[in-house]
C-alpha cells in the first residue's frame, strides 16, 4: 500500500472553530514514579491486569553507565480512529468537540474487533464480575478523562504526574500549553505509518519505541503476576 493510502486524510488539527485536545508526554520529565498509572486506577477502578494507561520502560547501556527510557502509554484519541471504523454495533465513537473516542459500555458486544484493530493495544476486556461497578463483559479504555475535561478539569494522570511530563489541552487554541510545546518542540507519535493521526504526542521519546520496534507495544513482563491474578479470579 502507497504511503498516500495509509495516510488519513481526516485531520482536526488546526481546523478553525473546533476543539481538539491532546495530551504532550514530555519523557525527559517522565521519572517513572507511576502515580499516573495509580490514579487512573483509582479514578476508574480497572480490574487487576488491564489498565488505561500504562508506563513501559527499556533500559539502555551497560552498568553503571545504564538509563531507562519511559514511556507512558493510553489510547492515542485517533483523528482517524480504526477501532470507530471496525466496530459492528457503534459502540465506539468520536465526539465532533474535542476529538475524544469513547465507548458506549450499553451497545457493546464484547466482539473484541476494537481490540484488534487498534494498533496501540489501548483496549481491554472488562471482566464478568467486579466489585463495585455493573460495568462488565465490554471493552474499555482510556476517554482522556471525558467527564473531568468537560467540567473544566483535567484527567487524573495529568493531575497527578509530578514531574509535570504530561500535559493536557486544546491543540487548536494557540494560548494552550499543548499547542505550544508542539509548535516549539520536535514530537513523535506512535505508528505513524498507521495514518490514524494520533493525538498523543511524546517529546524526547526513543524512536525505537515510537516508530520502529514493536516491542513497545506487546503486553509488560512485569504486568504478568497482574494478569495470572486477573485470570484466576475473573471469567472473561
Amino acid at each position: 500500500m502507497s504511503e498516500e493510502l495509509r495516510v488519513s486524510p481526516i485531520e482536526t488539527r488546526g481546523v478553525a472553530g473546533k476543539r481538539r485536545f491532546a495530551m504532550v508526554v514530555d519523557t525527559r520529565r517522565c521519572i517513572g514514579c507511576m502515580a499516573c498509572q495509580v490514579a487512573c486506577k483509582a479514578e476508574y477502578d480497572t480490574p487487576l491486569g488491564v489498565n488505561r494507561t500504562w508506563v513501559p520502560y527499556k533500559v539502555s547501556g551497560k552498568y553503571p553507565n545504564v538509563k531507562k527510557h519511559f514511556l507512558p502509554r493510553l489510547c492515542n484519541h485517533c483523528d482517524d480512529p480504526p477501532c470507530v471504523r471496525n466496530c459492528p454495533v457503534e459502540a465506539t465513537f468520536k465526539v465532533e468537540d474535542g476529538g475524544f473516542v469513547l465507548q458506549r459500555y450499553e451497545r457493546c458486544i464484547g466482539c473484541r474487533s476494537c481490540m484488534a484493530a487498534c494498533p496501540y493495544n489501548a483496549r481491554f476486556m472488562l471482566p464478568s464480575h467486579r466489585t463495585y461497578t455493573p460495568i462488565t463483559n465490554v471493552v474499555d479504555k482510556c476517554t482522556f478523562c471525558f467527564h473531568r475535561v468537560t467540567q473544566n478539569l483535567v484527567p487524573a494522570c495529568v493531575q497527578t504526574c509530578i514531574g509535570r511530563s504530561r500535559v493536557f489541552g486544546d491543540l487548536n487554541d494557540p494560548n494552550s500549553e499543548v499547542s505550544y510545546l508542539v509548535a516549539n518542540n520536535p514530537t513523535q507519535v506512535l505508528r505513524p505509518e498507521q495514518g490514524t493521526k494520533p493525538h498523543v504526542f511524546y517529546i524526547g521519546a526513543d524512536r525505537s519505541h515510537t516508530e520502529f520496534a514493536r516491542d513497545a507495544y506487546r503486553r509488560l513482563d512485569v504486568m504478568e503476576s497482574e494478569r495470572a491474578a486477573f485470570n484466576k479470579h475473573f471469567k472473561i
